[in-house]
């Protein structure tokens, strides 16, 4: 009798540890978020990478409320959505019981989201830690310009109206140079402050993580704050991630991808056609948005007048979303050659992480002579490559 009840007790502690080792694995997002019709459906993405990703989970609003369970390695930063809506919640997950409650309402813009909590989980209490000095600089901000706003409003009123003389004239007063003053200073207390909350995590995952946060795109100017990672931060999650930001895969002396893409009236065009007869193509990825790209379309225009005649083509590909907007500026700005609309990925192809980019390529070959040549240097190309 004593053998079975110490057999019973064996079993009992085994199942109860077998429970207990489930419920660490496993990791459930539940609440409420005010504001969501029934039947919303809601979406977690994967968090800090610079490109678009694909939900990993989704969960639909019943009775007010949501739920998301799974299994995590480690933590990890993840975005809550509306599906199909811009606005999303950063949170961090872990295995754990994890509670959010949070307010949404919703325009033709996107989802705001207003008194976010989130309860439960360890890892987002840090990371908020991690990045308080985010809200920091907001305030810095806001009252930056709030201090100078009568001399700043005079003089975007100014700007607009393109009347230069009086542009130079407000830009030489003392009010202004208060605000150029104080403005500098904003910008200088940015880098000390990110940079700061970035190397106060050098030696952890966080490190990657909170420069990941930080960041909406990377160039070579933030290579200096990863190598002072330590190599445990750099071989972690986030390490790689950050790594494949900082030095993305290029596609010089290698085939350039073919596509197949759509113009403005929604007829498909694929790249082998496009370069057919053709010497040197240039693809340039832009945006309506995206300034410097509107300002290298003059340069573009000039190089097609050039050597248009003599075997130049260029491709025009928007990363725009709303289609209205590549389409007004497509009228304003009136490129004569192929113009076409990113899709299915194909800025991915071509590891395009920031716009404009421009791939130069050799139509004879199909490979990527050079991805890193905009202004002067590629005038001197072409100029070269046409004599």
């Amino acid at each position: 009798m004593k053998r079975s009840l110490l057999g019973i007790v064996v079993i009992l502690c085994i199942l109860m540890t077998t429970a207990c080792a489930q419920t660490d694995t496993n990791y459930t997002l539940s609440g409420e978020i005010g504001g969501l019709k029934e039947g919303t459906k809601l979406e977690l993405l994967p968090g800090a990478t610079c490109k678009k990703e694909e939900p990993v989970a989704s969960a639909i609003v019943t009775n007010g409320k949501f739920k998301f369970s799974g299994k995590l390695e480690d933590p990890r930063l993840f975005y809550l959505q509306v599906s199909g809506h811009y606005g999303a919640i950063s949170v961090m997950l872990e295995n754990s019981e994890i509670s959010l409650k949070a307010v949404a309402s919703i325009d033709s813009a996107g989802v705001y989201f207003t008194g976010v909590q989130v309860k439960g989980s360890k890892s987002h209490q840090l990371y908020s830690e991690k990045l308080a000095y985010k809200k920091e600089l907001d305030v810095e901000y806001g009252k930056y310009h709030k201090d100078h706003e009568v001399i700043t409003s005079a003089v975007n009123n100014a700007r607009k109206s393109k009347n230069k003389l009086l542009i130079d004239s407000l830009e030489a007063t003392a009010d202004y140079q208060a605000f150029a003053k104080a403005e500098k200073a904003f910008f200088d207390s940015v880098e000390k402050n990110t940079n700061g909350a970035i190397l106060a995590n050098k030696d952890s995952w966080w490190g990657p993580l909170v420069m990941l946060s930080a960041f909406s795109y990377f160039t070579d100017q933030q290579v200096p704050l990863y190598k002072q990672f330590s190599e445990a931060a750099k071989n972690s999650y986030y390490g790689k991630v950050l790594k494949k930001e900082l030095f993305p895969e290029r596609l010089v002396n290698k085939q350039a991808p073919e596509f197949t893409l759509a113009n403005r009236e929604g007829k498909a065009f694929t790249s082998a056609e496009l370069m057919k007869g053709k010497k040197y193509i240039l693809i340039d990825f832009w945006a309506s948005w995206c300034g410097p790209c509107r300002r290298e379309i003059p340069n573009l225009k000039h190089l097609y007048e050039l050597y248009s005649a003599k075997g130049l083509q260029i491709i025009s590909i928007s990363k725009d979303e709303d289609k209205k907007a590549w389409m007004k500026a497509l009228d304003k700005e009136k490129m004569v050659w192929p113009n076409l609309l990113n899709q299915n990925g194909v800025d991915d192809l071509y590891f395009v992480k920031t716009i404009p980019a421009i791939f130069l390529v050799d139509a004879s070959t199909g490979k990527v002579m050079d991805d890193k040549l905009r202004g002067e240097s590629l005038d001197k190309k072409l100029e070269e490559l046409f004599k």
